[in-house]
């Protein structure tokens, strides 16, 4: 039976889903406590740290390159053993120059995983499907996330299981998701062998536009908007994990009806309910002046990102079948562009005025809007924006 289910490339995908949040999410859960009382990190070592692991998102577009060597389902495999390898050796090397080493590796498979993932969406399952398929992936990564939390609470508080232990299990965990997937699943096919070079096409601008963007909202919230529950509003460990429980379920359900919205609705319209929203909503950060409030928009800005499956439904249905991995891989170092200068240039404004951090996250929320209605009701190949003549 188990063997029947892994023939079906949406199965192989859930699977892959599941396989990258269990090291990462360990690896992010536990990372900032072993930094500090294993290894003696001081904020500039873990400035670097979280540096270091932006840059193989940067680099997202090797992956191409990677196509000349191996297939992409083998990428996958080699890409979820470095995130296992890197989540489960770091409590071995307990150093500061260890630890720099184990996160590398493992943000290049998480990174590189998360780009062959979105690749192979686009290339297995029909574009009418795609939308809900890709709701279901996010809400078992959102599962498998909750599921890692609540394990590592146990085996860290009540088992008081020791680093090393932690990171190995959740590591090994992830290699052997990847064996089955490998070793268990056929080598599925797409609807067209994929090109083996970088590909940038002028009619795809607006999508990269959108994508830059996108990835410059999501530096504000995971960098500033956390920050701000916790040095604004005094949120506690126990209050933001509990912020961030309530986040997780919701995905769960949520996801797989945005999916369904996306179907239903179409990219455009979606597009411009989520980039309202969060015009809306980081207007409030701005001005938000208590602490439930905050958490409310906390949530519901999670919520709103979930609607990003309009941007890859969208990417589906204007770009050639051969173009999706190197289409996934470019669009990963254009998201991540931001990561590399947001931080840090926002950080300096963040001394000066919290409240204008925001207001810059909704003026790029804005900018996403009016863009966003250059987006055809019904994209296509040769109608990839309102301006094309089809």
């Amino acid at each position: 039976m188990l063997k029947q289910h892994l023939q079906k490339p949406e199965i192989f995908l859930y699977l892959f889903a599941a396989a990258v949040p269990i090291s990462f999410a360990s690896w992010q859960a536990l990372i900032n406590n072993f930094a500090v009382e294993q290894v003696g990190f001081s904020g500039i070592e873990i400035g670097i740290m979280q540096s270091l692991r932006e840059v193989p998102g940067f680099l997202a577009f090797g992956v191409v390159f990677l196509l000349l060597l191996m297939r992409e389902q083998t990428i996958a495999f080699v890409s979820l053993l470095a995130l296992g390898i890197g989540t489960a050796i770091t409590g071995m090397l307990p150093s500061v120059m260890g630890l720099y080493f184990t996160t590398v590796l493992m943000s290049v498979g998480f990174h590189y995983a998360e780009t062959i993932s979105q690749s192979l969406s686009l290339q297995l399952i029909s574009r009418e499907r795609l939308p809900q398929v890709l709701g279901r992936q996010i809400a078992v990564g959102a599962f498998t996330g909750l599921a890692v939390f609540a394990a590592i609470y146990i085996l860290a508080e009540w088992l008081a299981l020791d680093y090393l232990w932690v990171y190995l299990l959740f590591g090994c965990v992830t290699i052997v998701i990847a064996w089955v997937m490998y070793f268990g699943c056929p080598h599925f096919k797409g609807e067209a062998e994929q090109h083996k070079h970088m590909v940038l096409r002028k009619r795809y601008w607006l999508y990269y536009l959108l994508i830059f963007l996108s990835g410059a909202r999501r530096q504000i919230f995971v960098v500033f908007a956390g920050f701000l529950m916790v040095e604004k509003f005094g949120y506690t460990v126990g209050q933001m994990t509990l912020l961030f429980l309530v986040n997780g379920v919701l995905t769960i359900y949520l996801a797989p009806r945005i999916g369904r919205l996306v179907s239903y609705w179409g990219e455009k319209r979606t597009l411009t309910l989520e980039y309202t929203g969060l015009v809306i909503i980081f207007t409030a950060y701005a001005f938000a002046e208590v602490a439930w409030f905050a958490a409310l928009l906390y949530i519901v800005d999670h919520i709103f990102f979930a609607m990003a499956i309009a941007l890859k439904s969208y990417l589906k249905k204007i770009a050639d079948p051969a173009d999706m991995a190197a289409t996934a891989g470019v669009s990963f170092t254009i998201n991540h562009v931001a990561a590399v200068v947001l931080p840090f240039a926002l950080g300096l404004l963040w001394v000066v005025s919290p409240s204008l951090v925001f207001l810059i996250g909704a003026v790029i929320a804005f900018a996403s809007l009016i863009l966003s209605q250059l987006v055809p009701g019904t994209p296509e190949r040769g109608m990839e924006t309102v301006f094309s003549t089809g």
